[in-house]
């Protein structure tokens, strides 16, 4: 990744941190949710986009992550940033463990991707049905604004927060890329054959890979909760983050460290105004969002982030 692909990140990420000078505060709750789901977007990419493992069940490690901040500080009465913490290393090892029963048996490709679909289908059905969770009426965060809390009185904190935790997994995601760990990444990703030929350990990278993926997503869902500060089992492991992360990373440009959160930020603004304008139909920003995906696929395949790279030469080429 060379430095001139890592200005059009910090220049994005510095114009939205400076935007709590004066946007509104419903603005600034789209850009928060917006995105928490570009950082799952990101923890996506890693493993998808880098890896090629395509996964359909990335709320298993979203709602781990949140569920673990909730139940910390609700059950526990344990610190808000500890619990945060302990959510993100309970995804990642959940993440590896996913890993490891697949992986092991060779899953690959679809029969990867309908594993990962189940997993997050059995996590939401105990979630749904055990008390620790709050069952069906799910679990609410008390409110107590503060910094110690993790919680803010102004909608800028908790977004300057979101932005620190994308930008630390940018800049984590340019180191692996620059690596060598990236490079026995794309070599999985491209032939898993030629790769364990070359002396590549297949398993141990794709292992570090998902537990990697299931940390980044796990934040993505520990932020949630403290966002929300209320979760139940369809919302933490609901179908909704599987498809929304995985549609971000591939629209935006997959292998892409930019391409995530501007996918994230596409996806969530058209989500938001096809919910305003036809919310009386029940999933039909689900619905857009696959006609987007089949668009994205047939005529922009390297996301929206490779179409303005191509643009950008075409204008540089004489």
């Amino acid at each position: 990744m060379k430095a001139r692909d890592i200005l059009p990140l910090a220049l994005l990420l510095g114009a939205l941190a400076l935007t709590p000078l004066f946007a509104s505060n419903l603005l600034l709750n789209f850009l928060v949710s917006a995105l928490i789901i570009a950082l799952g977007a990101q923890g996506w990419n890693l493993l998808g986009g880098y890896g090629g493992q395509l996964s359909f069940g990335h709320a298993a490690l979203f709602g781990t992550g949140a569920y673990a901040t909730a139940i910390l500080q609700t059950t526990f009465g344990v610190n808000a940033w500890v619990g945060f913490a302990c959510g993100i290393a309970l995804a990642a090892l959940t993440g590896w463990m996913i890993g490891f029963l697949s992986f092991r048996a060779r899953l690959r490709g679809s029969y990867f991707a309908l594993v990962t679909l189940a997993f997050a289908e059995v996590l939401r059905i105990l979630a749904n049905a055990a008390g620790f969770t709050g069952g069906a009426a799910g679990l609410l965060i008390k409110l107590e604004p503060s910094f110690a809390n993790f919680q803010f009185a102004s909608r800028a904190g908790m977004l300057w927060v979101v932005l620190a935790c994308i930008l630390g997994v940018s800049l984590l995601t340019l180191w692996i890329d620059r690596g060598r760990f990236g490079a026995q990444l794309v070599a999985v990703r491209e032939n898993e054959d030629a790769a364990r030929a070359l002396g590549v350990d297949v398993l141990a990278t794709k292992l570090r890979a998902i537990a990697l993926s299931g940390a980044i997503t796990g934040a993505a869902g520990g932020l949630y909760a403290q966002n929300f500060l209320y979760l139940d089992a369809n919302i933490a492991y609901g179908t909704w983050i599987s498809v929304e992360v995985l549609i971000a990373a591939i629209v935006g440009g997959l292998g892409t460290v930019l391409g995530p959160v501007v996918g994230a930020l596409a996806l969530h603004g058209v989500g938001e105004v096809t919910k305003g304008l036809l919310g009386w139909m029940t999933g039909v920003d689900l619905m857009l969002f696959g006609v987007i995906l089949i668009a994205a696929v047939a005529f922009v395949p390297a996301g929206l982030v490779g179409a303005l790279r191509r643009l950008r030469m075409r204008r540089a080429t004489p």
